[in-house]
Formats: C-alpha cells, sequence, structure tokens
C-alpha cells in the first residue's frame, strides 16, 4: 500500500489519490489542508477525497500555497499562515514518523515534502515516489539569473529559485533518493536529465484538464475581421512567467489588441510591473466558474514564459477554445502542435508573439479552425486519462520492487 502525502490536496494531488484509491494500493493520504493547517489523514471515499481541498482561485501554484488555495482569504489576518515551506516540512516529519510505525509499501510525495520521509522509506526498503514540482532547480537557478541581467527592471518579481544552499541540498537529497520520479512536460524532463547520476526512472505524466465541457464558438461568434483580439495572461505576475515580453507584445499592437491579466503581484515592489497593470484589465483572482467566463470571453491564451512546470491552466485554455501561444520553456509542445492547437514561439521573443497575435486577428477563421483543434487535444488529456495512467505506472513500480 501507498502513503500519499501533499501539503494542500490541490486537484493533482487529489486525482492522484483518487486514481490510488481506485486501483486498491492507496493506504493513507496525509495533507495540511483545508483550514486546518496542521498534517491531517484524510478519509479514504471518493467523497473525501474529491473534497479534500478547499476552493481553489485562480491562479494557483501546482506546488500550491495556502493563499492560492483558498486558506488565506483577504482580511483573514488575525492569525499568520505558516510559509508553504514549513508546512511541507512539518508535514514531511509526520509522514516519516507515520512509516517508521506502520506496515506500507511505498511513499508518493512531492518536491520540498518528501527528504525524511524518503530517508525512511529507503531504511524500511519502500518504494520511493518523487512528484517534480517544476524543473530542477539548478536550471531554473541558471535561467533565472540570465533573466534577470536581461531585464534588470523586472529582476525583483524572479521568484522561485532555492533562496539558500539549504534548499537546493534538500531538493537535491529528495530527489537523489527517489526510485520513480514524475514530471509535467518534455521541458521538465530536459532539467532532470541534465542531473549527473540520478538512480531514479524519470517519467513524464501531465495532469489533466480542470473545466468540464464548453459551448463551441463558430466564426461568426469571433470578432470579425481585422477586429479587435483579445488576449488572456493567467498566472503568478512574475519575470519567470516573461510578463516583460507579453506587455511589450500587446501594447505594440494596441489599440487592435486587448489584454486581461488574471494573477497576483509578488510581495516585492516592482515598477515595471505596477506601471503595465494599469494600461491593461488586471483581476487579482478569480473562482474556477470566473475563469471559465473569461475564457469563453478571450480569443487567445498567451504564456511566454522563461521556466515554469506545467501549468493547468494551459490545458483549460485548450478545453475552452483558446489557441495557446507559448514558449518552449512551458508544457505546451506536449499540448500544442505548432500551427495547430496553437503557436510555440521563442523564449523572448517579442517579434514572435507580435507576429502571432496579427496573424490570429487577421485570420479569424484560421483563429475558429485552432479553436475546435484546442478542444479535441484537450480532449486527449482528460483526468480520466491521467489517473488511469498513473495507476498503471505505479502498480508496475511496486511489482517491480
Amino acid at each position: 500500500m501507498i502513503l500519499l502525502s501533499h501539503p494542500t490536496a490541490n486537484d493533482t494531488a487529489r486525482h492522484v489519490a483518487l486514481a490510488l484509491n481506485r486501483a486498491g494500493v492507496l493506504g493513507e493520504f496525509w495533507s495540511c489542508s483545508p483550514a486546518r493547517g496542521a498534517p491531517h489523514l484524510i478519509p479514504l471515499t471518493p467523497a473525501a477525497l474529491a473534497a479534500a481541498s478547499a476552493a481553489a482561485s485562480f491562479p494557483s501554484h501546482e506546488n500550491g500555497s495556502f493563499i492560492a488555495n483558498g486558506l488565506g482569504e483577504p482580511g483573514a489576518r488575525e492569525r499568520p499562515s505558516p510559509s508553504l515551506d514549513d508546512v511541507c516540512r512539518t508535514l514531511d516529519r509526520t509522514v516519516s514518523t507515520r512509516l517508521a510505525s506502520e506496515r506500507f509499501k511505498g511513499v508518493y510525495a512531492y518536491e520540498d515534502g518528501a527528504d525524511e520521509s524518503f530517508r525512511t522509506a529507503g531504511e524500511r526498503g519502500l518504494l520511493r515516489i518523487y512528484n517534480l514540482v517544476a524543473g530542477h532547480w539548478l536550471a531554473e537557478h541558471d535561467i533565472c539569473t540570465e533573466e534577470a541581467a536581461l531585464e534588470p527592471e523586472w529582476a525583483a518579481t524572479l521568484t522561485g529559485p532555492p533562496g539558500s544552499s539549504r534548499a537546493s541540498s534538500r531538493k537535491d537529497s529528495e530527489l537523489q533518493q527517489a526510485d520513480l520520479v514524475f514530471v509535467g512536460s518534455s521541458f521538465m524532463l530536459s532539467t532532470v536529465e541534465q542531473v549527473p547520476s540520478l538512480p531514479a526512472t524519470v517519467a513524464m505524466l501531465s495532469p489533466g484538464a480542470l473545466t468540464a465541457t464548453h459551448t463551441p464558438v463558430s466564426v461568426a461568434g469571433l470578432n470579425g475581421t481585422m477586429g479587435k483580439l483579445r488576449v488572456l495572461f493567467v498566472g503568478p505576475l512574475g519575470q519567470r512567467k516573461g510578463l516583460s515580453y507579453l506587455f511589450r507584445a500587446c501594447r505594440a499592437l494596441r489599440p487592435a489588441v486587448s489584454l486581461t491579466v488574471i494573477g497576483r503581484p509578488p510581495a516585492v515592489a516592482c515598477p515595471a510591473l505596477e506601471r503595465e497593470l494599469r494600461s491593461v484589465r488586471w483581476l487579482p483572482e478569480c473562482s474556477a466558474e470566473e475563469l471559465r467566463t473569461e475564457m469563453a470571453a478571450h480569443d487567445v491564451f498567451l504564456a511566454p514564459s522563461v521556466f515554469e512546470g506545467f501549468d493547468p491552466v494551459m490545458l483549460d485554455a485548450l478545453g475552452a477554445g483558446l489557441p495557446v501561444i507559448a514558449t518552449p520553456h512551458t508544457a505546451a509542445p506536449d499540448l500544442v502542435d505548432d500551427g495547430v492547437e496553437g503557436f510555440i514561439v521563442p523564449v523572448r521573443s517579442t517579434e514572435q508573439i507580435v507576429a502571432k497575435l496579427e496573424l490570429l486577428r487577421r485570420e479569424p477563421e484560421r483563429r475558429a479552425a485552432m479553436s475546435a483543434s484546442a478542444r479535441l487535444r484537450a480532449q486527449q488529456h482528460s483526468w480520466e486519462n491521467y489517473e488511469r495512467t498513473l495507476a498503471a505506472s505505479v502498480a508496475t513500480a511496486l511489482a517491480r520492487h
């Protein structure tokens, strides 16, 4: 039996739990959500697993946080929430103790919350399954360092890489102890493959779509030829998401292009970001239902990231029929055939973003065809397929261990 742990029981972790439970290999599921911050055991019933986390707001980060998962609502400042790092480490210690006192065949843990659990599991000869949330930290560090030099006005927003040698050492320790590692995209896989002497088997497994069905949009329902193109961005407002290139491209096409930005700004001050947000439509967050409404009101989803793990909102956009324009440093190459469901543009290429936006604005018929292809592609990445593939991979790993 597998002990699964995740700090916030986000969408992906809940579907992992459902998959393992249906396959009969889930022994326990530990998390720190909803509002009770301490680690606790989630009952292994479909209803409990499906409702394990508080209602999410967007944009949420795959790694999860109390704020992104609804556990730190605006105005609720009476008692400060613990940091995500504190939550992960507390959960890790709890799971480590649990593994030492119970009979399990393996443990499934997430990045930054697996080190002690894996150490105990290794001592007991248990299978160690690791879910890497983003790419390898060293690749992220190198890319973000380069980005800070190229875009100094935006450098303050480049949060993400480990802030200390202790944090990076913990990530390395977790990865080196794992027997099976899941990553969400081929870009993430490429960063892990650069790690020397990695003993684990690494497998790519993309999460499923967040939303259900969407009403098809006909050409007549789109903006007419040469009409205004409505562009949507969703995500944390940091330069890892390529914000400077996003704003420059859309600014170059005004007034033919309008931009909606959904995302929270970082805690640090960034005058460049503040200036750009004043010139566009900006929503700090929205509910899942509100996100569906926003997607239905837009024509294209833009993700010019310089470093990104698997962003499920991109798949959600495809499901809503939005052609995606994104870089190879995202999951887009795994979800989009260039020119079919959207476009893959080079990293840091404002010019290519402008060219693709203008093409979609000038050719509404092509945009309608891409929209239909996007919906079909999203159907291939359902949660059902994700759960089935994951359960089979874990069962195989258990049998071989």
